[in-house]
Order: structure tokens, then sequence, then C-alpha cells
């Protein structure tokens, strides 16, 4: 720290009433005592005058200034200042000045208490020439430098207490301040972690049961928009419409129970099997029944990172809902390729709608949460309308190669 720059904390706490009490039952004890030995080493034949201020206005300025320094905290400086001069005409008021300097070094300001120790030293000395005992007397001046010696020694004493004492309690503020910032990160990890949760729970309800609800809405609407089915086909429809709200509430009961596992004090439930592109031909013949025309090529080399499989399954489950909301009839093509080492592609290319059906609900998550999930593997991803017609959506996701244990 630089000298003269006090350090950036609060003002110190309040004391106790027992730590005030045994502070100012030490200054009352020195003062007294103090008093004491002037009263004695004075010589017979003092002025009277000097008798008269040594036995009535020493002890009134002495009860002044250690009233005074109950407000040492508060106004330092001041306080410092006006004991200290008191000090040079009261040997009562000494013990007040050492404890208003001592609080004034616990706060480290180092050009305020040098100017405070220097008059404390000219006041012992001047206390020293009003209060002439029989050594001053015997020894003459050298007297005067004894004291100034002795009190040069006990300022310094005082200053280095008030500083360690201040060091102290700047080592305790300091680590009071690091716990408080501590715990406060702590609690802001714990919000972010909650919110990383949630926006993934949020992308997984969307990105499973978006797919299910919409099939189930495509196919009821295909009911309705083709009477001209045979009772087997509508039969097969209606099974498909079943099984897949079925699936829907499997899928939700899923994800409650792991949004109710804090609350029921059990433990986290295993997460279902997550999907990868092994489970694409299902998905495709999914979207097949629900009446798209959908063109699968797979030509990956390898088995691709779980991560990298999971995501291209979304994106390939979030095209195909998209085509069957807000394109009817249009035929799409999906293409997965890639290789170990270097990337893994996935694009989902319709062709337009190519009929009319009343216009889907857009939450305007699906392609966010594709894209979340993309950067958060290392990956990117681009979506748009083609000038020619049709609407591309397309994924660039890593597929390093694997490490090779020897």
């Amino acid at each position: 720290m630089t000298a003269g720059i006090a350090p950036l904390r609060p003002s110190p706490a309040p004391l106790q009433r027992w730590q005030q009490t045994w502070r100012l039952l030490l200054v009352l004890a020195f003062s007294v005592l103090s008093w004491i030995l002037t009263v004695n080493g004075l010589p017979s034949g003092i002025h009277p005058m000097l008798r008269v201020w040594l036995f009535a206005v020493d002890p009134i300025i002495g009860v002044f200034s250690i009233v005074l320094v109950l407000f040492r905290r508060r106004y330092p400086v001041a306080v410092a200042a006006i004991t200290t001069a008191a000090s040079a005409v009261s040997t009562i008021a000494g013990g007040a000045g050492l404890l208003a300097m001592c609080s004034l070094a616990t706060r480290r300001r180092y050009a305020e208490t040098l100017a405070v120790g220097v008059g404390f030293v000219l006041a012992g000395v001047a206390i020293s020439v009003l209060y002439p005992t029989l050594d001053v007397q015997t020894d003459g001046p050298g007297q005067y430098w004894f004291t100034a010696g002795f009190m040069i020694v006990s300022v310094l004493a005082i200053v280095a207490i008030g500083f360690a004492v201040g060091a102290r309690r700047e080592e305790l503020w300091s680590l009071q301040q690091r716990t408080e910032i501590a715990e406060r990160e702590q609690v802001a990890r714990a919000a972010e972690a909650r919110i990383l949760e949630r926006h993934r729970i949020a992308r997984e309800m969307h990105d499973v049961l978006a797919h299910r609800i919409s099939l189930v809405a495509m196919q009821a609407g295909a009911l309705s928009y083709r009477p001209d089915l045979s009772a087997e086909q509508v039969g097969a429809i209606a099974k498909t419409i079943a099984d897949n709200s079925r699936q829907a509430l499997e899928e939700l009961r899923d994800v409650l129970g792991v949004l109710r596992a804090d609350e029921l004090n059990a433990t986290d439930p295993p997460e279902p099997p997550q999907p990868s592109l092994a489970a694409l031909p299902t998905l495709v013949a999914d979207a097949r029944i629900s009446g798209l025309s959908v063109t699968l090529t797979d030509s990956t080399a390898g088995e691709p990172p779980t991560k990298s499989a999971r995501t291209a399954y979304r994106i390939v489950q979030e095209g195909l809902t998209n085509v069957g909301k807000h394109a009817p009839g249009a035929t799409v093509w999906v293409g997965i390729e890639g290789v170990e080492g270097q990337e893994l592609t996935v694009t989902v290319l319709d062709s337009g709608s190519t009929g009319s059906a009343a216009p889907a609900p857009v939450s305007g998550y699906g392609l966010l949460g594709l894209t979340e999930r993309a950067e958060l593997l290392g990956g990117t991803i681009s979506f748009g309308h083609q000038p020619e017609g049709g609407f591309r959506l397309r994924a660039i996701l890593p597929w390093p190669a694997s490490v090779q244990v020897s």
C-alpha cells in the first residue's frame, strides 16, 4: 500500500461495552499515576499559581480529554489533535492523548499519525517545562533531552501497536470480503447452473414433444382433409396418433421426474436413452406415416461421437417437424455425411409447400435451441429459404479422431 493512502475499507465496527470500559480504565490509571508522580516530584517552594493549576485546572482539562476520547472513532484526527494539545498543559490528559494517537494509528494514515506523534513529543517536553520536578532542577537542560527521548520511544511504541492492530483489522476485513465474494459467486454459479439446466430441459421438451405433437396434428389433419381414406387407412392413422400421443406422455413424464427429483429428496433418476443416428430410420418412417415424402441418405463412415450424433438427430427431428408444420406436401431430403477426424455434416432440405393448411403456431425456440446445441459442441449451423424455393437447414458438427491407446 502506498504511503499516505488510506485503505479502502469501512470504518471499524463499534466497540462492545466491555472493550470500551477496559480502555478507559487503562487511560484513567495511567493519567492518575502520572498526576501522582508529578505531585510527588514537585519541590516544596513552587509558585502558588502552579499549585492551583496542578490541583484545579489540570484535572478539569484531563477529565475533558477523557470524555472527548470517547469520540475518537468518529473524529479520529480532531480528537487526537485536541488531546495532544491538552497533554502539553495537563498530566491527566496524557493518557487520553496516547489512546487517541493509538486509535488514529490503527487507520494507518501515515501523514496524520506522524504529525500527531511529533506533537505529542513536543507536548511531553512542554509538560516537563510546566512542572519542573526535582530531577529537572538537579540535571538541568539535559533532563529535557531525556524527556524528549523517552517520549519518542513511547510514541513509536504506541504507533507500532496501532499499526499492528490496524493491519489485523484490515486482514480480517479482507478475509470477510473474500468470503462474501465467494458466497456471492457460489450463489451466482448455482443460479447459472439452474438456468442452463432449465434451458437444456426446455430444448429437450421442445425437440421431443414438439415433434410428437406435430406428427399427431398432421395425422389428425389428414383424417379431416382425406374423406376418401379407407377404413384400414383410418385405423392405421388412428393407431399412429395413439402411439405418438403415448410416447409424448412418457417423455413428458420423464422430464417431470427429473424436475421433481429434488422435491422428493430422491436420487437423480437415470435419464432415458438419448437418440443417435441409429434412430434416424425410425424418425423418417414416422414422418412418412404422417404424410411427408422423405429421402434419407447416410454416407457416414464409422460411429460419430455421442454428443454430435445426438445433436444431429435433434437437427433432423426439428427440420422434419418444421417441414410438417410450415410446408405441407413438400418433398424432404435428409443427408448425413462425414468421416472420423473431420466433420459431421447434417442437411435437411425441402422443396417448399405444395398445399395449403391452417398456419401453425410459431414458438421461435426450435432453431434457437439447435443453434445453442451446435455452438456448445463447437459446431456451426445455418438455415434459410432457398432462391429456387424451399428451406435448407445445415449443420457442421465436430468429429474428432479417436485417441489410440498403445
